[in-house]
């Protein structure tokens, strides 16, 4: 028979897989790509450009200024593509791309180890009420 597990022990072994998560390489290298990005001048001015066009954007299109839209929209992409010319902004989306990849794994492993776990207390149920 298995052993049952208090929602409290549960979170405990949650927060130790998070420490030994936080200690990965994927995580390490994510967390360097991200240290040179908030450190690199030229992709901070990028990013607030970026971000003021699209707040830019937003009241354009509220105004119904189509064509003043279409034009600040370009001018985003144009950011953005300079934006992602960057080494150092390529690294990180690599990183995170990783890291987004190793915790999908991660949860598609528990939610099937879930799904197990849960089909084989149905059987053991309906042998029981047999």
């Amino acid at each position: 028979m298995s052993r049952h597990y208090s929602s409290d022990e549960i979170i405990a072994r949650a927060r130790e897989v998070a420490n030994h998560l936080g200690s990965t390489d994927q995580v390490r290298f994510y967390r360097q790509a991200e240290a040179k990005i908030s450190g690199n001048q030229k992709v901070q001015q990028l990013v607030d450009a970026i971000k003021q066009h699209q707040k830019e954007s937003v009241n354009l299109q509220h105004y119904q200024k189509h064509e003043a839209y279409k034009q600040n929209e370009a001018v985003i992409s144009r950011l953005q593509e300079e934006l992602d010319a960057i080494p150092v902004v390529q690294e990180f989306k690599q990183s995170q791309g990783e890291i987004n990849d190793f915790l999908q794994l991660i949860v598609n492993l528990v939610s099937h180890k879930i799904e197990k776990a849960s089909e084989e207390n149905d059987d053991g149920q309906r042998h029981d009420e047999l």
